[in-house]
């Protein structure tokens, strides 16, 4: 019997036939670590999974990839599901995978820590962004759905706690996929608009598929952009989305977020009496104050008699008057004995009282007064002073003594 000859594609074709006749091949589920990962601009996923000793190439096609809750990544382990097969241009079997999901935690779980760790590393938790609530907001709106407990609870804390505020409903839906885009949609129309002075954005408790579109990034985005400040009042208080960590306040509870969005008129009524009370008491503190002031005065001389309060001012006035031309004639008469004096003394040292004792000053013709022979030579001409005149002289001989 002649062997049957076979083409490569004959051949390909056939294992591919065997291949998804097989029930365990067209609904398996295979754990392993990804490795080799790419993401191709057709939007395709090709990788590898690999455990202690093989290796399975693997492809997700655009369509089951868009349902994927996290972004694979090389390293991470997971259950991969779908069908092997056989490609038949390269003839190497590959699965086929329709589903994934983070091997050990649930691929929401880590579809969350990925874009918690993503916005963060963008800055959109950073504290420094977050915007103060107003004390006394003119308006609140608040983005969820009309339709749930949720809002009905909002607006009557509103209405007990602060009924001055303004309620403005931004119905959305809060679960399915349409949800983060009419969230996110609704908080720019309120900034757009200017439309609030604060926003509540949130709905009631649920399971974590419930909440998910307040893990979105366009929410988160939407949020963080937001001019008005936001609340964030998703779920029950254990609940935690990306929309508490980017919001200015994280609520417990949509019922918390009304609470916190404004002041309890009770307590601000405590608060207006006690500071009622509180001026009451200090006017009259200064009231007190003032009417002892007013009685000091009253007793005060010069309110009492402003006649005698006048005449014993004048009185003190020519006292010190009279104290002022005292001191003046003494100071002159120290002065004047002070200058009597200094005459007398410069009279006596003046040279000219010297001449009037018969003696006689000689200066040289260039100026200057003698004081030695040496001085002058002989046929040099001298001026002498006397008491009562001066004369002019002609040196005929210089002695030196000695």
């Amino acid at each position: 019997m002649a062997q049957q000859v076979l083409s490569i594609t004959q051949l390909n074709e056939y294992i591919r036939g065997r291949l998804d006749a097989d029930p365990l091949l067209t609904g398996v589920a295979v754990r392993g670590e990804i490795s080799n990962y790419k993401l191709y601009p057709s939007g395709h996923h090709y990788f590898t999974l690999k455990d202690e000793s093989s290796a399975l190439k693997c492809v997700m096609f655009k369509g089951n990839a868009a349902r994927l809750r996290f972004r694979p990544e090389n390293g991470m382990k997971v259950i991969a599901m779908g069908k092997v097969s056989v490609y038949p241009r390269d003839g190497a079997y590959q699965l086929y995978c329709t589903a994934m999901a983070m091997d050990g935690i649930g691929d929401l779980y880590a579809a969350f820590e990925q874009l918690k760790a993503k916005l963060a590393a963008q800055g959109l938790f950073d504290p420094a962004h977050k915007k103060p609530l107003p004390r006394f907001p003119g308006t609140i709106g608040i983005v969820t759905s009309s339709a749930g407990a949720a809002v009905h609870d909002m607006l009557r804390i509103l209405r007990k706690r602060y009924p001055l505020t303004r309620v403005v409903l931004l119905p959305v839906r809060v679960q399915g996929a349409e949800a983060p885009g009419e969230i996110a949609a609704a908080i720019r129309y309120a900034n757009y608009y200017q439309l609030a002075h604060l926003l509540i954005v949130g709905r009631g408790g649920g399971s974590i598929e419930d909440l998910w579109a307040f893990n979105d990034e366009r929410v988160a985005h939407a949020i963080y952009e937001s001019r008005i400040p936001v609340i964030s009042a998703v779920g029950h208080e254990p609940d935690v989305t990306i929309s508490d960590f980017v919001a200015d306040l994280r609520a417990a509870t949509p019922s918390n977020a009304a609470e916190l969005a404004v002041p309890d008129q009770d307590a601000l009524r405590q608060q207006l009496d006690s500071m009622s009370a509180a001026m009451a008491t200090a006017m009259e503190r200064q009231l007190k104050a003032a009417r002892q002031h007013l009685n000091v005065l009253s007793g005060s001389p010069a309110l009492r008699s402003p006649t005698g309060y006048l005449d014993q001012k004048r009185k003190n006035l020519e006292l010190l008057k009279n104290r002022l031309l005292s001191a003046e004639n003494q100071t002159v008469s120290r002065n004047n004995q002070r200058f009597i004096a200094l005459t007398a003394k410069l009279d006596a040292m003046s040279p000219l009282k010297v001449l009037t004792r018969g003696y006689a000053v000689a200066e040289k013709e260039s100026g200057g007064i003698l004081r030695s022979v040496r001085q002058v030579k002989a046929g040099e001409k001298i001026t002498v002073s006397l008491s009562d005149g001066s004369l002019t002289a002609k040196v005929s001989e210089v002695k030196e003594n000695g």
